[in-house]
């Protein structure tokens, strides 16, 4: 029985980083993945071909061209399922072939089959009637999620699709009921929405994204509706039915039912541990499949780790990867990365696109604590101007008496990518003087920072002049 330092269940994010991670300092490690090919969710039906698809329809549409030449302004009116998806099949191919490279770098074995734990240093790999056992003296879990389905909705239904067999749609549909207002729901809704389909959004909750900052996902539910996303909040479905070779019915609990051509199911998703044996080394999941872990993600057998989707929330591939990098640390006595940062970005693809770091106002007034904003309009900005973005904004949250920062709230193009200089500035304890004694290339959208903090200082002292040093405390 061949013997591994460290056996890793899934290729997504955190199995190739884990992987990788062991085996860059000297570490004998295998990987099992269940696929035809590597990659996970993140690769196949996840996080690249949803964004490489917002990307397909900027580009399809003229949407990001509109501000620039009109709203009449359109690159191809006829667009194809396979116009639509050309670049995803592209980008998946290209991240497989730098898995496999990786892999190779490291001298990683990358076994094919399932795998299930005989017990907790030994595993069975299955590949159809055969099968092997493998030792292993650390193991991680990294087997990712799959959409959570309910029983209501008719899933033999070729036009009812959940977040990973959108992908397998074999025509643009006319209309779209998406049943989820989280990031997949909206980042679909604003992807399709801009292709010209009719799109209604629904959830039962009171808002869209509730974790954002308010003000924020205000912006953002009114550019959805710009785009022609109707959005139906606290409202829940009761049934799903096909009326006629083209139409399905859905009937919601306001009894105000409508029709569309397909619906897609976003709200949930399972970790994938059915099939594991985790009851033979004692690991329990909880009722989403989910597995619990320490600071270390590690389970309640020592010698095996978890990290990804299978231990739930936050479940971003970027998070994903340093979960894993920090249990392989934790495993092998490494002492290199002892931990997660302490803040780390969330990235909404939707159109336009969200992102954050740190508190919320709504967080800071739960906490009760002193704070003050300042906001840039990229409107108002030159870089913006050039790229004919109208509605974007950045606001930074900050304390004010140290005036340290506390949040970081950008959306608009490019949120995901200039986020990470409010989130550099907040992990080595910055203020907004970082942001008024620094020099930012012009014109760029980064610029925002700059103003952003003007714009707070100058709420900040007019605050104070109008209620005096109690305005601090409030």
């Amino acid at each position: 029985m061949p013997q591994y330092d460290l056996v890793v269940i899934g290729s997504g994010p955190a199995g190739e980083k884990g992987a990788a991670q062991a085996a860059y300092f000297g570490k004998r490690v295998a990987v099992i993945e269940s696929r035809v090919q590597p990659g996970g969710v993140c690769v196949h039906t996840g996080t690249l071909p949803s964004k490489t698809l917002r990307e397909s329809s900027l580009y399809l549409s003229g949407v990001k061209s509109r501000g620039l030449y009109g709203v009449n302004y359109l690159i191809k009116r006829d667009v194809s399922v396979q116009d639509f998806m050309y670049r995803r099949h592209a980008v998946v191919r290209r991240e497989v072939e730098r898995i496999i490279r990786n892999c190779d770098r490291h001298r990683i074995d990358v076994i094919s089959g399932r795998a299930s734990f005989i017990d907790a240093h030994t595993l069975r790999v299955t590949r159809g009637n055969e099968s092997q056992d493998i030792g292993a003296d650390k193991v991680l879990i990294a087997t990712g999620s799959t959409p959570f389905r309910p029983d209501y909705l008719p899933w033999t239904d070729p036009q009812v699709f959940d977040s990973d067999t959108i992908l397998d749609i074999q025509a643009m549909p006319k209309s779209l009921c998406i049943i989820g207002g989280g990031v997949i729901g909206c980042e679909y809704a604003t992807i399709f929405a801009a292709m010209g389909v009719r799109v209604v959004l629904l959830d039962n909750r009171d808002t869209i994204l509730p974790f954002l900052d308010r003000e924020i996902a205000e912006v953002l539910r009114q550019q959805m509706m710009e785009l022609g996303v109707q959005l139906l909040m606290r409202e829940s479905v009761k049934a799903v039915k096909r009326i006629d070779d083209n139409q399905l019915a859905v009937e919601i609990e306001t009894g105000e039912d409508f029709c569309v051509t397909s619906l897609l199911f976003a709200a949930g998703r399972n970790g994938n541990t059915a099939g594991l044996g985790l009851d033979k080394v004692g690991i329990a999941v909880d009722k989403r499949g989910a597995l619990s872990v320490t600071e270390h993600f590690q389970t309640s057998v020592p010698n095996i780790y978890a990290a990804g989707d299978v231990i739930g929330f936050p479940a971003l591939a970027s998070t994903s990867m340093e979960q894993a990098r920090v249990a392989m640390c934790h495993a092998f006595e490494l002492h290199y990365k002892e931990r997660l940062a302490h803040q780390w970005p969330l990235g909404i693809y939707t159109i336009p696109e969200v992102s954050s770091v740190g508190l919320t106002e709504e967080e800071c007034k739960e906490k009760k604590l002193s704070y003050a904003v300042g906001r840039a309009m990229f409107a108002n900005n030159a870089r913006g101007q050039i790229m004919g973005e109208e509605s974007g904004m950045l606001k930074l949250v900050f304390d004010t008496a140290t005036l340290k920062l506390l949040g970081v709230h950008i959306i608009g193009d490019r949120a995901s990518e200039i986020i990470h200089i409010g989130q550099c500035a907040m992990n080595l304890g910055g203020t907004l003087d970082y942001f008024i004694q620094n020099v930012f290339n012009y014109p760029t959208l980064s610029e925002a920072y700059k103003y952003a903090a003007y714009d707070g200082l100058g709420r900040l002292s007019k605050a104070v002049q109008r209620e005096g040093v109690a305005a601090l405390k409030q």
